[in-house]
């Protein structure tokens, strides 16, 4: 057997740096800190972050290939629109994976994973998770679970996709309260006729689930994207930002959260 590949300890630092800042890009493109339509540098995000431009190229690069931005010009990077008609085509993609999921669940003599599926939804209104953040993480994990449940590694692969796909949009369903009361009511009647083995009954439920959460992310995205961007408009009239540099699109909560974490240590890398 020959030996298992190794990375210079200078190339894992790189390798760390860049899911670092990686993660915190996402992060500001998911809370609209990043605007559709804004252009900024490799140096830009270079600078303010602390870290050289070979962790910030492969950062972006990356989140190229996920969709978020365009490379243009030289350094120049863009952050792309919004296109809803493509988010509409993936929210098929994933009721097309998730009805064939529920198929195949149904035709289980035990349905695989249900069980631990129920502990979590089919609870009291007291023992229900409030917080919109936790119950997203949670809610991502039942539809993935149930595709999981099938055994197809392929159909788990292909929704796994997808949902990282439309997370910047979907996220969105659980800062409305009534959504995430929404959820749980859907989430246990899904779950009650999969156990029963109604199939048809379980794949309507997850249809109307899945389109009505299409429906209000839509909705959701579009006002949150116009008072973040009604936000950048005010700070741009503020006096004390009249003697800032050019950011590029990135505003202080990127900037902060990354100094906080120590993004920084060139001396670590080459340019």
């Amino acid at each position: 057997m020959s030996a298992p590949l190794r990375f210079p300890a200078e190339r894992r630092h790189t390798l760390a740096l860049a899911e670092r800042v990686y993660a915190e890009l996402k992060r500001a493109l998911f809370a609209f800190e990043l605007l559709p339509g804004e252009r900024f540098s490799e140096n830009t995000i270079a600078e303010r972050t602390g870290a050289s431009r070979t962790p910030v190229r492969e950062a972006l690069t990356r989140l190229a290939r996920e969709g978020f931005l365009t490379v243009q010009n030289r350094s120049g990077w863009r952050v792309n629109d919004l296109d809803f008609s493509i988010f509409d085509q993936l929210y098929e993609v994933r009721t097309i994976v998730e009805l064939a999921s529920i198929d195949r669940l149904t035709a289980q003599t035990e349905p695989a994973g249900i069980a631990e599926l129920i502990t979590l939804w089919q609870v009291n209104e007291a023992e229900r998770l409030t917080d919109g953040p936790a119950v997203f993480v949670q809610d991502e994990q039942f539809h993935s679970r149930l595709v999981a449940g099938t055994g197809n590694a392929e159909l788990q692969r292909i929704h796994t996709s997808v949902t990282e796909r439309i997370r910047i949009v979907r996220q969105l369903d659980f800062t409305e309260s009534y959504r995430v009361e929404a959820t749980y009511n859907e989430h246990a009647a899904i779950l009650t006729a999969i156990v029963q083995h109604r199939a048809s009954e379980a794949k309507r439920l997850m249809q109307t689930h899945i389109e009505l959460s299409r429906q209000s992310v839509r909705k959701i995205s579009l006002h949150r994207l116009y008072e973040a961007r009604q936000q950048a408009r005010d700070d741009a009239h503020q006096p004390e930002r009249l003697s800032e540099p050019a950011t590029g699109g990135i505003r202080s909560p990127l900037t902060e959260t990354l100094s906080e974490k120590n993004l920084g240590d060139r001396s670590h890398e080459s340019s």
